[in-house]
């Protein structure tokens, strides 16, 4: 690999994971991002040049440049790279590379889930003294990072396939959870063409790879068939989990507590553990059921992993609370799909008597008009919801498809009060905070700017009397 490497946009989760992981192993790293944030200064902290603003004066004339999907091609670093004939890789690119070089490789993909999986294998590693190099999209709790290089057994990377880029990864294990229509600005088939480039992704695998698939999820069922069918995938096999089913692993008798939820784990139908997690909804039962079979195929000592389970709280922007005033607390969750909004919203029933106030930012046009019935249908059990102006993520807007024309018909669809707030986070918070009583429960969803919300009702709740 080469020594030096500049990236574009350096303070993105992602983005600045694969920069820890280069300066951790001793490489020369610069980059460059709009604003200065805590991932730019965690990068810095370890040796990183970072400029704040593109400018292609940042650009050293002998590296290679990482970027992601968002940067455009009118970037003026981009440009400047471009002049000078410098590699130009998407971080996908720098992550297969990276892979390559670690001996046990195991990845968490699907549509939903890939964050919580991929931090709580590298969690309970980690408490167990194991030593995992990972990369995963947000920051792993206590441990207080996103990414590590030991050059230990295990590497451990979350797996996006937004962008088709899936494809250049070749773990010895991978783990999908689920797959279900989504992107679909770049996947114009929807799930159809979702499956074709899973298809060729496993087609990749390690020699003897193992795929562990979700077989309570229609989608993965679907994969599993048509790789059965045509014996794809070289030495690769199937290995399958569910809630209750005939599966090589299997969880049951799940009990959801106030402050923990247990269930057993069984191996082909040979009980292993009674599991004890501390995250909320039976999402999070498929996500650590995942983590812990992925392990046990992967041959670690779970005697050694089995009780860090519990101590895992949960990655940043998943069900977090984020503030409390008043007797109203308040939850922040990146939730941006039907199926995660449901997920997230069935971890409020644990709530009893209280008010349950959904905020709804949508994120990208072009997802709210291809799932926009399965919007319509994410916010059952819940007591208002409010919904923000979309946040575009760089699209252009689409006629007819906007937060106004979603509450219009949310309302007549729907028996729960629904109403659109316009303006910045700041006008959106003071416009809630109008109306919040003691013991409401306010839940912030989305990926964009909706996570400031939290701060800006704590905000108003020390400057209004």
């Amino acid at each position: 690999m080469n020594k030096k490497y500049h990236f574009i946009a350096i303070g993105g989760v992602g983005m600045s994971g694969l920069a820890k992981y280069l300066l951790q192993n001793g490489y020369e790293v610069s980059g460059s991002d709009i604003n200065d944030s805590k991932y730019v200064k965690s990068v810095r902290d370890l040796g990183a040049k970072v400029y704040i603003g593109h400018n292609e004066d940042n650009l050293p004339d002998d590296c290679i440049v990482v970027a992601s999907t968002a940067i455009r091609e009118f970037n003026p670093e981009i440009q400047k790279a471009k002049r000078l004939g410098l590699p130009i890789w998407h971080r996908s690119d720098l992550l297969a590379e990276i892979s390559r070089g670690e001996e046990y490789f195991i990845g968490y993909s699907g549509t939903h889930g890939k964050t919580t999986t991929s931090g709580l294998c590298s969690y309970v590693l980690e408490k167990a003294g194991l030593k995992p190099s990972y990369v995963v999209g947000g920051i792993v709790p206590e441990i207080n990072t996103n990414a590590n290089c030991t050059h230990a057994k295990y590497f451990i990377a979350e797996l996006d396939e937004s962008d088709g880029t899936i494809v250049k990864y070749s773990p010895n294990l991978v783990v999908v959870n689920n797959l279900e229509p989504d992107h679909l600005d770049f996947y114009k088939n929807g799930l159809e063409s979702i499956l074709e480039t899973f298809e060729t992704f496993i087609s990749n695998m390690r020699e003897n790879g193992i795929i562990l698939a979700n077989m309570d999820n229609e989608g993965v069922k679907r994969l599993v068939k048509y790789f059965s069918v045509h014996e794809l995938a070289h030495n690769a096999k199937f290995l399958t989990f569910s809630i209750g089913g005939n599966t090589d692993y299997s969880a049951k008798n799940i009990n959801y507590g106030q402050d923990y939820t247990t269930f057993d784990i069984y191996y082909k139908d040979e009980f292993q553990i009674n599991l004890k997690i501390s995250l909320k909804g039976v999402h999070n039962v498929y996500n650590s059921l995942a983590v812990w079979a992925s392990l046990h195929i992967a041959k670690v000592d779970m005697n050694l992993v089995n009780s860090y389970f519990a101590g895992f709280t949960g990655m940043g922007r998943r069900f977090q609370k984020v503030g409390e005033f008043n007797g109203i607390s308040v939850y922040d969750d990146y939730a941006h799909h039907p199926t995660e909004i449901k997920a997230t919203l069935s971890c409020s029933k644990s709530f009893k008597d209280k008010r349950i106030i959904a905020v709804f930012q949508p994120h990208r046009y072009s997802r709210l008009q291809n799932l926009w019935n399965e919007f319509m249908e994410a916010f059952d059990g819940i007591d208002e919801l409010i919904v923000t102006d979309v946040y575009a993520a760089s699209e252009d807007e689409i006629v007819g498809v906007n937060a106004h024309a979603f509450v219009n018909e949310f309302k007549e669809k729907s028996d729960i009060p629904c109403k659109h707030i316009t303006g910045s986070m700041t006008q959106v918070a003071q416009e809630i905070y109008k109306d919040l009583k003691p013991n409401d429960i306010v839940i912030g969803l989305g990926a964009g700017t909706i996570t400031k919300l939290g701060s800006e009702l704590l905000n108003l709740s020390t400057t209004k009397v």
